[in-house]
């Protein structure tokens, strides 16, 4: 029997102006994905990824202390613990990526993860840390994750995650396949002119060197005042084979949804013995240099 999962990535606007309040923005944010968590459900989806940051703007366009004010503590915040009983009510696997207060001061860009039973699995903190031009100042708000690379084990299959930036950096995108990830999720935040033409080349290229399913998630709209660039949405997941499912829009709040045989990891594997071709005894250089 084919073990077919359902997954849903949303990818969203924020509406609400940058000078209103973070209480006010959050709340806009929350409200909305709350209704699109249930539109989701509606259509049947088992596990459902959400944007980087999915409660606010993209903040790190700027280097403002007003955007500390977003991060909260996991699990025992508010909106670990909404996310909670929304995956418990709709027997839903969710990853709500938030900005994380590990203890007074510290943060980390965070993904935390949800199984369908409303149990808190974990999290997942951001490893690799932009700071760069134009607008990405990560490094004024987070420290580089110190979790490692988890894959989780849920009730619809073994779940990673990387996040937006560490798409880049293949060295962990491996350790996920090695550790048994069947799909991999990465929320983003990521503009027009600047990775655009890498985004169905990096991620595709890792599902098929790791021969797992990928589901890519990036927000849409331009964030007013900074404009750092279009957010060009087009989420998407794709097979074990590096062929897309299904691909979103450019500029349009949607859910993304698509079937996973995850039955075709073992299929593909069969074909191509990558993982039992590793030299890994001579891969010391990575380390090294």
């Amino acid at each position: 029997m084919a073990r077919i999962v359902k997954g849903g990535l949303i990818q969203a606007s924020c509406p609400e102006p940058s000078s209103s309040s973070v209480e006010k923005i959050k709340k806009v944010m929350i409200d909305k994905h709350v209704a699109l968590i249930a539109q989701a459900a509606s259509e049947g989806v088992e596990v459902l990824c959400l944007q980087e940051i999915f409660y606010g703007h993209y903040f790190p366009a700027e280097q403002e202390t007003k955007w500390y004010e977003m991060a909260e503590r996991i699990p025992d915040g508010p909106t670990t613990i909404l996310m909670r009983e929304l995956a418990k009510k709709y027997k839903m696997v969710i990853i709500p990526p938030i900005c994380e207060e590990d203890m007074t001061g510290v943060y980390y860009n965070t993904a935390p993860v949800i199984d369908a039973d409303g149990e808190f699995l974990g999290i997942y903190r951001k490893h690799h840390i932009p700071h760069c031009k134009p607008g990405f100042w990560e490094k004024f708000y987070f420290r580089p994750g110190n979790t490692g690379y988890r894959v989780f084990d849920t009730k619809v299959g073994k779940i990673g995650v990387y996040l937006c930036y560490d798409r880049h950096f293949p060295e962990g995108a491996r350790i996920l396949g090695l550790c048994g990830a069947e799909i991999v999720f990465n929320p983003s935040a990521t503009v027009a002119g600047l990775s655009e033409y890498l985004w169905r080349l990096e991620q595709p290229a890792q599902a098929v060197a790791n021969q797992y399913f990928v589901g890519a998630i990036n927000r849409v709209g331009w964030e007013e005042p900074w404009r750092i660039g279009e957010f060009y949405g087009q989420s998407y997941f794709c097979d074990p084979r590096g062929q897309m499912l299904t691909v979103g829009s450019r500029d349009k709040d949607e859910i993304v949804t698509a079937e996973m045989d995850l039955d075709m990891i073992r299929e593909v594997r069969q074909v191509w013995q990558f993982f039992r071709d590793r030299r890994p005894e001579t891969y010391d250089p990575i380390i090294d240099l």
